[in-house]
């Protein structure tokens, strides 16, 4: 992933779509370059092309919620994969920086279990020999190829795991760690009762943003990886007895 595909999908996020020859004059290259980019982008599944065009893929899909900070959320997902040993079980749920530590995983250890509510991640590590999925049932979200609803519970309480690595979409001092969809925390509340430690994955745009739905009690959050935190967050965080591990 090179500087000026990095730069393509932070403009493709602020726009739903981009031409192909005004792409090719803002980032000074040719529009031969900018095709050979957006094919090798558009195979990840960062985005679509139609037309002479380069389009967002839904809001939901995990390819595009990986494009968001890109480089820190590869950052944050090596320190996660750096904890979990060969041989280890472990659940890991939806978020896109979770699916990126997925793929570290499958891709460095050996004899890996990954328990998950993600039929993204399910997929992806289907290729790696040194790991192996257990895809929890449930309602299938298509756009976020997750599954939510209350067999996830049902499953989950199955298992029993030492580590649990959650997503979120926003933490406030007052609030603590929320998300935007009801069905997916409660999905991640049934997973974190199965789990000795609950370590969320989150860049810094998350802090100081709330969402709609409270995710857990911070006490019951052991660790938090992420790659800034500011001061009044990192207060809360402190107080509630929460680790920071800064990449």
């Amino acid at each position: 992933m090179n500087e000026r595909r990095l730069k393509i999908l932070d403009m493709l996020n602020e726009s739903r779509s981009l031409d192909v020859a005004i792409l090719a004059q803002m980032l000074d290259v040719s529009a031969v370059t900018v095709r050979k980019d957006l094919a090798a982008l558009e195979e990840k599944g960062l985005l679509r092309r139609q037309h002479g065009f380069a389009l967002r893929v839904s809001q939901d899909d995990v390819n595009y919620r990986m494009s968001f900070n890109y480089e820190i959320k590869k950052r944050i997902a090596h320190m996660a994969e750096e904890m979990v040993e060969n041989g280890e079980t472990i659940m890991i749920e939806s978020g896109s920086t979770c699916a990126m530590l997925a793929a570290e995983l499958a891709a460095k250890k050996r004899d890996i279990t990954i328990i998950t509510n993600s039929a993204f991640i399910a997929a992806h590590i289907r290729s790696f020999s040194g790991a192996r999925a257990v895809l929890l049932g449930g309602y299938y979200e298509p756009d976020a190829q997750v599954m939510t609803g209350p067999l996830v519970r049902v499953c989950a309480r199955e298992f029993f795991v030492d580590k649990f690595f959650i997503g979120t979409d926003g933490f406030d001092a007052e609030q603590g760690f929320s998300n935007v969809n009801l069905l997916r925390t409660e999905a991640v509340r049934a997973m974190a009762k199965s789990a000795k430690r609950r370590i969320i994955l989150t860049d810094s745009s998350k802090f100081n943003r709330r969402g709609v739905v409270s995710l857990m009690p911070l006490l019951d959050i052991a660790l938090v990886i992420t790659d800034a935190v500011p001061e009044n967050c990192r207060k809360a965080l402190i107080e509630s007895g929460v680790e920071i591990m800064i990449v």
